[in-house]
């Protein structure tokens, strides 16, 4: 990846850094302005602003509808519920991911079906999807106290902002019969592409039957706390809508201005999981810079990737000419083979020199849930257990300084030396 620093305004260079936060929303006058306007309105809760973040979100990947919620991990449950996944069933789920993945397919009293995952990349291996399936075909695989179950969806992680294969995952879902819901969470603006003669696929523009996003602080874009399920199906998306407001009738979300009445109509069992204008004012300005955010991580990255190319003892991310990376993660692999420190030594010394940090993630089958409760062992998933014990996230994101990026860089590198082997087998 080409280091284009010297083109990302943002990055400028300060003072030399002695703190460097692992995240740092990137916010500017016109959110601020936005939402004072809104207020100043007097609509704070879901309407106009709403409708139109989601008109501007569905148009900018290239999708039919958008409904705005208030997580990530609303858009997920809207999506098993419009999808009616029923109890019993079961879907394919990464261990390598955050809670809101799988607890979505729990609330429904269905089974999450653990997957591990790719050693390079972390996304699900869908090689071990398969084998899990033949594994629950052949009886060979006991989940909690559940039965014989079925197998009807498949939830995949998009890790750090790094697509999977969006050709695979259609085939291996389209083999099994199953539907597909992306947590995209990390996302975007994210895309993939079969070759280079190809055009980009957005992420929900068409790589799936749900695509659900997450705008929390930390994200790519931010509305604070929010969300967005994307779909091409019409249908789904009125359900979803509905349901993210108590299940009431359309006419309720304008039943308290002057054109409409006061009546509304309980159609459907739902929820209280509407985004707010005043979120929605601010989401509005962090989607028009989206692609410019996003090109300031990807200059974020290429100077990680230059500054720390000749490091042993660290691995870098994957990258790829037929992915387009959001960027939300800069996780590096550490080769505790070559260190005399494991990762939660070396992570500690990282926030004791001033870099915030972070490991994405405890995988879930190490987690007591998944452990004692449904049975998953750590022999089930051989890479992930090994992997996460390696992995840190470094600090990216659309606000870094250089002199951040400077300090971030130089004290991994001044770490990678301290507890290099090679440093104590040369001082014995």
């Amino acid at each position: 990846m080409k280091n284009n620093l010297h083109v990302v305004h943002s990055l400028s260079a300060r003072e030399p850094a002695k703190k460097v936060p692992f995240q740092r929303p990137h916010l500017g006058d016109e959110e601020i302005k936005e939402v004072v306007e809104t207020l100043r309105s007097g609509w704070l809760t879901s309407g106009p602003k709403v409708k139109s973040f989601e008109k501007k979100f569905a148009a900018a990947i290239k999708a039919r509808f958008a409904v705005a919620v208030n997580s990530c991990t609303a858009a997920l449950h809207l999506a098993v519920e419009a999808l009616e996944l029923r109890a019993g069933q079961a879907v394919l789920v990464p261990t390598m991911t955050f809670a809101a993945t799988s607890e979505i397919v729990l609330y429904k009293n269905a089974v999450p079906i653990l997957v591990d995952c790719d050693p390079v990349s972390g996304n699900m291996d869908l090689r071990d999807a398969e084998e899990k399936l033949r594994q629950l075909k052949e009886g060979k695989l006991a989940v909690g106290n559940a039965g014989a179950l079925e197998v009807v969806g498949i939830i995949p992680v998009h890790v750090g902002g790094y697509l999977m294969n969006i050709k695979e995952i259609k085939a291996f879902a389209a083999k099994h019969k199953l539907w597909i819901i992306e947590d995209a969470a990390h996302a975007f603006p994210a895309a993939w592409r079969e070759n280079s003669e190809s055009g980009w696929e957005f992420c929900g523009s068409n790589t799936a039957s749900v695509t659900c996003f997450s705008f929390y602080a930390n994200k790519t874009i931010t509305t604070g706390e929010g969300g967005m399920a994307v779909t091409n199906n019409e249908i789904i998306a009125e359900k979803m809508r509905l349901m993210s407001l108590h299940g009431l009738s359309q006419d309720a979300w304008n039943r308290y201005s002057a054109e409409s009445g006061w009546d509304y109509k309980i159609v459907l069992p739902g929820y209280k999981y509407n985004l707010t204008d005043i979120a929605a004012a601010i989401g509005l300005h962090q989607l028009e810079r989206a692609e410019s955010m996003r090109l300031e991580r990807e200059a974020v990255a290429g100077y990680y990737f230059d500054s720390l190319a000749d490091i042993s003892e660290i691995e870098l991310p994957p990258q790829s000419s037929d992915r387009l990376h959001s960027w939300h993660l800069f996780p590096i692999k550490l080769d505790l083979g070559k260190l005399t420190v494991n990762r939660d030594e070396f992570l500690e010394k990282l926030r004791e020199n001033g870099v915030g940090c972070s490991v994405h993630w405890r995988p879930l089958h190490r987690h007591p849930l998944y452990a004692e409760k449904l049975g998953w062992r750590e022999t089930d998933f051989p890479v992930a257990t090994h992997l996460w014990k390696r992995l840190i996230s470094l600090p990216i994101f659309s606000s870094m300084t250089v002199s951040e990026l400077r300090h971030v860089g130089n004290t991994v590198k001044n770490l990678c030396a301290d507890f290099s082997r090679k440093k104590a087998v040369r001082v014995a």
